[in-house]
């Protein structure tokens, strides 16, 4: 042990990024990051051409936090040498293909991010009568294992793609889930019958890009469960759901209000951007100009409940959820936009005895998203905690906020001024009256 870290994290997604980046520039806190991948890449099998960041550029790594940071959005353009450019195209939101590549020029500069090095163990440890974690990473390229030490863990790891139990089965090369679209692009190319499932903004995506690409050649049907295709909401009071705020308001309810007030928000989280709406119509109305027929159904309040391979392709069987009807369709390739769930990692095993679980098997979250156990070193959660923090867990607008009161936590002091107030609505009874007043979450 020649070394103990403040903070060692696990994941390099855009948040354990932006808080690597926050650490390294403020000089307050000690912190080295390690990812399994040998570069940074945000959800690269939804790399669809076109498609752009549901937030404005502003949800960068860090410019939320501090906008005069070099490791911001607009000090990548200027970089780049296209600020002008920038300024000209008169764009808020971003294509995902330039905010990959932002995200990549920043893992870069970064002397604490460390690629290629998966974490296959960690332990508890002592150091000077002090409880730390022993890290074990191996390097993926050379085949060694090495031990770090640190106070801290930021667990960054993200979500996990979910397909209900029901469809497991039946994975493989033409029956995928959404975060695979753009490496089996090709099987859905040559398919002539093609079923995307799903209402979010995956599967609008999806359905988007292929009937672009398929147009009037093949049979394309879009299912699911929801009442609509419905547009995320995207007002501007609305999206103060998406604050500091709300998040402090959200947390202090029981879990039980918590679950319940979930369950009701779907399209804060879960809708289609009017944008995609629009550009889907378009596209189909387009498609039908001059008497051409579009072989395309839409279909809301409709579950996929068995899929089968029949005669090389696949038997699919369904039930309207409203009027109890069952419907049977063959399709060439399958498509299921049926979202993501936490991640539990297998690193934490030797540990994870300590945790505290909620009565649905999730980790009870302290107010500085620190996991509820009984441990004296802290583990961090990043966007693990939507149950106990609210909507705002994965948004990458909240990303520079919930650095903000990690690194503040892990050096003990204000390195990041936290306001005390942010929106203009109030979600509680009481409302914070000093605007500018800024405090620390221990």
């Amino acid at each position: 042990m020649t070394h103990v870290h403040d903070v060692i994290g696990v994941g390099l997604g855009p948040f354990n990024l932006g808080l690597a980046a926050m650490s390294e520039e403020s000089g307050q806190v000690d912190g080295l990051f390690f990812e399994q991948e040998p570069d940074f890449n945000w959800h690269p099998g939804m790399m669809i051409e076109g498609t752009t960041l549901q937030v404005p550029f502003f949800a960068d790594l860090i410019s939320l936090a501090d906008v005069r940071s070099e490791f911001s959005f607009l000090n990548y353009l200027q970089e780049h040498g296209r600020m002008y450019h920038f300024y000209f195209l008169e764009k808020f939101h971003i294509s995902r293909k330039e905010y990959n590549d932002y995200c990549q020029w920043a893992a870069r500069r970064l002397s604490n991010c460390n690629f290629g090095s998966k974490v296959v163990e960690v332990h508890l440890n002592e150091w000077n009568g002090e409880q730390i974690y022993q890290v074990v990473v191996q390097n993926l390229a050379r085949g060694n294992e090495k031990s770090y030490y640190t106070r801290n863990l930021a667990i960054g790891i993200g979500s996990v793609p979910f397909v209900p139990e029901h469809l497991k089965s039946q994975l493989g090369e033409s029956v995928f889930h959404s975060s695979e679209y753009v490496y089996k692009k090709e099987t859905v190319n040559q398919a002539e019958a093609i079923t995307v499932v799903g209402s979010g903004q995956s599967s609008a995506e999806i359905f988007l890009d292929v009937i672009k690409e398929k147009g009037t050649e093949a049979d394309i049907h879009w299912y699911t469960r929801s009442n609509g295709f419905f547009p995320m909401e995207y007002s501007k009071l609305g999206l103060e759901h998406f604050s500091p705020d709300y998040t402090r308001f959200f947390y202090q309810l029981s879990q039980s209000k918590k679950d319940e007030l979930l369950n009701s928000q779907d399209l804060l989280y879960k809708g289609i951007s009017a944008e995609t709406i629009s550009e889907i119509y378009d596209s189909l109305y387009e498609g039908t100009v001059g008497d051409k027929q579009m072989n395309t159904r839409l279909q809301a309040m409709s579950e996929i409940e068995h899929i089968e391979c029949q005669d090389t392709v696949w038997k699919i069987a369904g039930r309207h959820l409203i009027n109890g009807d069952n419907f049977q369709r063959h399709s060439d390739a399958v498509i299921l936009g049926t979202g993501y769930k936490p991640a539990v990692p297998d690193f934490l095993s030797p540990i994870s005895c300590h945790f505290h679980w909620d009565q649905h098997g999730r980790y009870e979250v302290e107010e500085n998203y620190v996991i509820r156990s009984g441990l004296e070193a802290n583990i961090y959660i990043q966007n693990g905690e939507m149950h106990t923090h609210g909507v705002g867990a994965p948004d990458l607008g909240l990303g520079a906020y919930r650095n903000s009161v990690i690194i503040n936590s892990i050096a003990g002091r204000e390195v990041f001024p936290i306001q005390e107030d942010y929106v203009f609505q109030t979600f509680g009874i009481q409302k914070a009256n000093r605007r500018k007043g800024t405090h620390v979450i221990r």
